[in-house]
Parts: C-alpha cells; sequence; structure tokens
C-alpha cells in the first residue's frame, strides 16, 4: 500500500499494525481462495482489483466525496433503504464484519456466546481495523434480532454517531405501519445530515440507480442457472459482497460486463467446474466479507454453489422498487413495500422464505440445499429445524452447517460436506 494510504488511516485514527495484519490475513485468504481457482471469467479481474483496494482506493473515494460535501452512511443490514440515501446526495455502505477479531476485547463487552456477526463488527471497532467505520457520517443499527438491538446499546458508548431503525417482526398491518414511521424517521434524519431535502426526483432518481444494480445481479443469477455453471459460488459471492461497498453505478457496468462475458460461455457450454458437478444452494446467514470458509469448503469437494438464499444473495436483492410513482409520498410506499417483502428470519411466522428457497430449488435445479446458520445466530438457527424438516418431506437432500468465523472447524465440515456431496451424487 502506498505511503498516502497509510497517512488516509492515520487520519482515520485506525491501529495501523493491527491493520496491516488485517490486511496479511485478507490478502494471504484471497490468494488461496480465490486466486487459486481455475477457468474464472476475466471479469472477475474488476472485483479482485475492487477487493485489493477495498481498504485503500474506495477509501480514498469516500474520503474525497466527504471533502466535497457529500455524507457517508455506513450500515450492517438489508433493512437500511439506499434509495433514500442516494436521494440525498450521499452514499450507502456496508460496515466491517464477516471475521474474527480482537475477541478476547470484544469479549469484555459481550457475552461469549453472541453470535459471530455481532461480536466480529465491534472486534472492527476496538480493534480500530475498519476504516469504513471510522470514516462514516452515520452508522445506522437496526433493530433485528434480540442480540443486536442489545449490541447497540453498548456501542452507542463507543461511537458518536449511531442511529438506530426500529424493525417489525410480524408481516401485519401493524408492521408495516412500524416500517413506515421508521422510514420517514430515517428519511428525515437523513435530510438533516446531508443538508438536503428529497423531493420526487431526488428519490425517484434513488430507486432508479439502486433498481439498476439489483436488475444487474439479477442477470448474474439468471446466467447460474445454466449448465454446466459458468462462474463458480466463490465469484458469484464475491459480486454479491461487493454489492455493499461499490459505487453503485460502476457496479451495476461491471456486472453487466462479466455477464455478457458469461452468456458467451454458455453459448459455448463452457463451465468453471465440469458438467456433472453437484449444484449446492445456499441457504441462511448472510456471508459478509472475508466469510468465504464454507463456499470455499463445498467447490472444493465436488460441488458447485448456484444459488444464496441470504441478505448477501437474493434474500436481499430479489425484490425492485416500484418507480411508477409521481410523489414523494406514493414513491415511499413503494419503497416501505419493497422492504418490506424480505423474508428474514427476524419475522414471526415466516412462510415467505421457506417458500422463497423451494422457489429458488425450483430454478435453480440444485442437487442439495445446505442451511447455513451462524452459532448463536437465534433466528437463523432455530429456522433451520423446521425448514430442513420441510425440504426432505418435499425430497429435497438437505444439510445442516452451525459454525462461526474460525478456522478450527474446517476439517470437520469438509468431512461432512464432501459425505453430503457423495450422498446426493449416488442419489442422482
Amino acid at each position: 500500500m502506498s505511503e498516502d494510504y497509510k497517512k488516509m488511516w492515520e487520519s482515520l485514527e485506525l491501529d495501523l499494525a493491527a491493520h496491516d495484519e488485517l490486511l496479511d490475513i485478507l490478502g494471504k485468504g484471497y490468494r488461496d481462495i480465490y486466486s487459486a481457482q481455475k477457468n474464472r471469467p476475466q471479469g472477475m479481474g474488476y472485483f479482485d482489483f475492487v477487493m485489493s483496494e477495498v481498504h485503500g482506493l474506495r477509501i480514498k473515494e469516500l474520503m474525497d466525496e466527504k471533502a466535497a460535501g457529500r455524507k457517508v452512511i455506513g450500515s450492517f443490514c438489508v433493512f437500511v433503504p439506499e434509495e433514500i440515501v442516494l436521494a440525498a446526495d450521499a452514499t450507502l455502505v456496508g460496515l466491517c464484519s464477516g471475521a474474527d477479531f480482537a475477541m478476547e476485547e470484544v469479549e469484555n463487552y459481550l457475552p461469549r456466546n453472541t453470535c459471530a456477526l455481532i461480536k466480529s463488527a465491534f472486534g472492527f471497532k476496538l480493534g480500530k481495523v475498519c476504516p469504513y467505520l471510522e470514516l462514516a457520517d452515520m452508522i445506522v443499527g437496526e433493530n433485528t434480532c434480540d442480540g443486536k438491538k442489545k449490541a447497540y446499546e453498548t456501542l452507542n458508548n463507543l461511537v458518536s454517531n449511531l442511529y438506530v431503525m426500529d424493525l417489525p417482526q410480524v408481516k401485519s398491518t401493524e408492521g408495516r405501519n412500524l416500517l413506515k414511521t421508521e422510514y420517514w424517521r430515517f428519511k428525515d434524519a437523513v435530510e438533516e445530515l446531508a443538508g438536503i431535502k428529497i423531493d420526487s426526483e431526488r428519490l425517484l432518481k434513488g430507486i432508479e440507480i439502486v433498481n439498476n444494480k439489483r436488475k444487474a445481479i439479477h442477470r448474474l443469477s439468471a446466467l447460474r442457472k445454466a449448465v454446466p455453471a459458468p462462474v463458480s459460488g466463490l465469484d458469484a459471492l464475491l459480486a454479491n459482497q461487493v454489492f455493499f461497498y461499490d459505487n453503485p453505478v460502476r457496479f451495476t457496468e461491471s456486472v453487466n460486463s462479466i455477464c455478457d462475458e458469461l452468456e458467451k460461455r454458455i453459448q459455448n457450454r463452457e463451465g468453471v467446474f465440469p458438467e456433472k458437478t453437484q449444484r449446492i444452494l445456499i441457504s441462511g446467514c448472510p456471508m459478509a466479507v472475508p466469510n468465504w470458509k464454507l463456499p470455499w469448503i463445498i467447490e472444493t469437494s465436488g460441488g458447485v454453489i448456484v444459488g444464496e438464499e441470504s441478505c448477501v444473495g437474493e434474500r436481499g436483492t430479489r425484490n425492485l422498487t416500484d418507480n411508477t410513482g409521481s410523489t414523494v409520498e406514493e414513491l415511499m410506499e413503494a419503497v416501505i413495500d419493497r422492504y418490506f417483502k424480505v423474508d428474514c428470519a427476524i419475522f414471526t411466522p415466516n412462510p415467505d422464505r421457506l417458500d422463497h428457497i423451494v422457489e429458488m430449488v425450483g430454478d435453480y435445479k440444485p442437487d442439495g440445499v445446505i442451511l447455513y446458520g451462524l452459532q448463536f445466530c437465534q433466528p437463523y438457527l432455530m429456522e433451520s429445524m423446521p425448514t430442513e424438516k420441510a425440504l426432505e418431506e418435499k425430497n429435497i437432500p438437505v444439510l445442516r452447517i452451525d459454525t462461526d468465523y474460525s478456522m478450527e472447524d474446517i476439517g470437520q465440515l469438509k468431512t461432512r460436506v464432501e459425505a453430503f456431496i457423495e450422498l446426493i451424487r449416488i442419489g442422482d
């Protein structure tokens, strides 16, 4: 990294030694997992570049935006509406999580038996290694699970700019009314932060930018239905992860570019794995950067991941926002409708999620489904058991995995995944 970046990180008061350690670990992990793949599409070179500069050039871009008067808002969740942020000429970025860091210090603030995602977010803050967190003008926490709700009470003592958004947990009229109240309150807060009044023209532009980004991901997802699979699940996951970090217009162009390349691959029946490779659908907890452990295990054990029912996947991107309204009120209603369809496991009951998994099984034709849960993530772990039973009753092979961000269980997980893939291969 250049000296300019080091000065930039110093200005953000990062712990440079710890940050260097983190980048070394990320770099090695990326080389071992991503660079080791064979027959990758050339278009993935862009995403490799983004990842190589995710703490460098991308941070400089955001700092330049701030210097020009734009605000940067960081979030942990797909319920934070990017349309509203863009309408105020601000930028939304995902905040760091997905790896263990400073865990001993984290456990001074949070119980040991807290899910890895929450502990990771605290670890990046306490370790002073997340530039996105340090440069954000507003940090949005959302009250999804009980763990997050209580964690934000503690995080509020560690940062000065936390904004907490309440969320419904029942898909009822009252639940939608709560989301409506919260999104209008969020709109007011963003307007005050940015010093910009959101009108219908601004909101419509925000909706179109985000819809275009989602349409590009839809196009990529649709191409993964092909046999043989034209792109690895690891590379598709990377695109879904970069979704949260990159400039949205540039991201859309880059995903569409790789889709052009994949369409040619499909025409030539060129796959990233042999045609008979077992097709796997992943469903469950989100996989933030650099949580690549399970996908790497699957794709080095005879499988190829063809879809993700996840917040970093179809759960977060599948629905578009209706753009036919002409007033702020009508467009805000469309935004609320769009996000109220997200079938997060916080909702009770939550039949839409099982319906979505079954729909994806029909669309992507996987040979099996792996239900991925983070240890102590109660909503998804609780839902995984009835989901497993329901899928098995439909004769869909299922493997349930509970893990965390550590590397200690790699051998055990690989043995289980290999056995599952062998089982479904024999059953074909």
